[in-house]
């Protein structure tokens, strides 16, 4: 696993046959294969207790339990990430529409997108795939 360092973060590079074996096929085909996973099927949708949300690829924290909501999509969903360099965006104008993607910033898995319809106070829905992430329960809890 090649890592790149740059002033602000590490970017991780692997092969396809390494991030093949480092991840759960279901995993694979939504983080570099830019899948989505069924509606209603991530447990992490459900998830409840206080901790943090990391990439399933990379280990990146990416969101805090503070900003999950409920949006009734049956993905996870987020108004705003842990910091300002977990995460970033792209335009996505696949299926004949114009979206914007989220991915790790370190590993560049894709996450999910982000939608203008979320909640106070930043008015954004991170709607995430739960097999791009984990649960990284705190420890106090």
């Amino acid at each position: 696993m090649a890592q790149k360092e740059s002033s602000t973060m590490t970017k991780i590079e692997k092969s396809d046959a390494e991030w093949r074996q480092s991840l759960s096929p279901e995993a694979y085909r939504v983080l570099r294969e830019h899948g989505t996973e069924r509606a209603g099927t991530s447990p992490l949708d459900r998830e409840k207790r206080q901790g943090v949300f990391t990439c399933a690829g990379c280990g990146k924290e990416l969101f805090a339990s503070d900003a999950k909501f409920d949006s009734g999509t049956g993905w996870p969903s987020f108004f705003t990430p842990i910091s300002e360099d977990a995460v970033g965006t792209t335009e996505d104008r696949s299926w004949f529409m114009r979206r914007t993607e989220v991915h790790c910033a370190d590993c560049n898995g894709h996450l999910g997108h982000v939608f203008p319809d979320g909640p106070k106070p930043t008015g954004l829905r991170y709607c995430m795939n739960g097999a791009a992430m984990a649960f990284k329960p705190d420890e106090k809890a």
